[in-house]
């Protein structure tokens, strides 16, 4: 573990933390410090200058994209903002240059919002084959399995939002890459908690929101797409912010833009991209890989004290499968009842799929991981 980083600066940045024991990013992360003045100062800069902020909102909003690109290992020209995960997906579901016939493989426990775009293609031809999960996992060696030569894409949640499983997105990504198959991750789990390197990866399309993991805002994402296939799937849902003379208003000239901003059909959410940026620059401050290891290691510390009092584990913890998410049941007691217990006493979790669901962040301490097993053992 870092020993450097100073973890209780990171929690001050938190109010939450001093009424709630917040183990629920997974969800919706709360509201930093940090990030709200990030809002307020675009919304000053817009209450004291009106439309002649907009050269410096513009040219932070750059920068942001910059930030956004190196947190995944890509280039700006391959990230646009959107308003949510759902909205990314939606991007390359509709994007692609689908043939009747072809297939779309996933997990069948995909939350669905990397469900609904796909289904939507039905009327396109698209088969959707869903892989159901042994034991409760969807490995990567089990979407292969069912990829055959129609398939165009393979989708799947990097982390599943209900398991916590990590599924092994390298191997995935160059068995895709080797049959030029479509490869696109649902990173709302994953980005902000693990390190994610969409090069290594072999990742052609990446969709993630701001809410959860990544500690900004709901209503803010990023939709990563592969350069070299810019310029070889469809702009979904054409705009005036999309084409290269986007300022000459009644040229219509619908020629898109060279990198993925072409994506961005309209006005930018300043909000919500100064919100994100800020929640970004603390997580490259800190560093990716520090992060990561730090995550696991408070849900390293939830396991191990909750199988130690008798209840099990759902969560995968196998070589590469853990996340930021821990899930647990107990042998005796409904999980309801238990999340019903803990939320009375002001600890801030989830009850998904029959499972109690604990997401620990950077800002919570190892205390609060001893505070979370006295609050889930007082009077039961």
């Amino acid at each position: 573990m870092a020993g450097k980083i100073n973890w209780d600066g990171f929690r001050t940045e938190f109010p939450a933390t001093k009424e709630l024991l917040y183990l629920n990013s997974a969800a919706i992360s709360p509201m930093s410090t940090r990030v709200r003045a990030a809002i307020d100062e675009v919304n000053d800069l817009f209450v004291r200058k009106g439309i002649l902020a907009e050269e410096e909102v513009c040219a932070r909003v750059a920068a942001i994209r910059e930030s956004a690109a190196r947190l995944i290992g890509a280039y700006p020209g391959e990230i646009a903002f959107t308003r949510n995960t759902t909205h990314g997906v939606l991007l390359a579901a509709n994007g692609i240059r689908w043939k009747a016939g072809d297939n779309v493989v996933m997990p069948s426990i995909e939350f669905p919002a990397n469900v609904y775009p796909w289904m939507g293609l039905f009327e396109k031809g698209v088969e959707l084959r869903m892989v159901e999960p042994d034991d409760g996992v969807v490995t990567a060696e089990m979407l292969i399995d069912v990829c055959d030569r129609k398939t165009r894409a393979v989708t799947a949640s990097l982390v599943q939002f209900s398991t916590g499983h990590r599924i092994d997105c390298e191997e995935l990504g160059r068995y895709c890459r080797n049959r030029g198959i479509f490869l696109n991750i649902d990173a709302i789990q994953a980005l902000g908690a693990l390190k994610i390197d969409v090069k290594r990866c072999g990742i052609d399309f990446l969709s993630c929101g701001g809410h959860k993991f990544m500690l900004a805002t709901p209503g803010i994402g990023i939709f990563y797409c592969r350069a070299e296939l810019i310029d070889t799937i469809d702009v979904a849902y054409p705009g005036w912010t999309g084409v290269v003379n986007s300022r000459d208003f009644l040229n219509y000239d619908l020629t898109w833009r060279g990198d993925a901003a072409r994506f961005e059909e309209g006005s930018s959410n300043f909000q919500g991209i100064y919100g994100l940026g800020a929640s970004i620059d603390r997580f490259l401050e800190i560093g990716p890989e520090i992060t990561e290891e730090r995550i696991l290691f408070l849900t390293g510390l939830l396991a191990e004290g909750l199988e130690k009092r008798g209840y099990t584990v759902t969560s995968p913890f196998g070589e590469g499968e853990r996340s930021g998410i821990i899930c647990f049941t107990h042998p005796r007691m409904k999980s309801a009842d238990i999340h019903g217990r803990l939320a009375a006493r002001s600890v801030a979790c989830s009850l998904r799929e029959g499972a109690v669901r604990l997401s620990p962040h950077i800002y919570n301490v190892e205390e609060d991981i001893e505070r979370f097993f006295e609050k889930l053992e007082a009077g039961s």
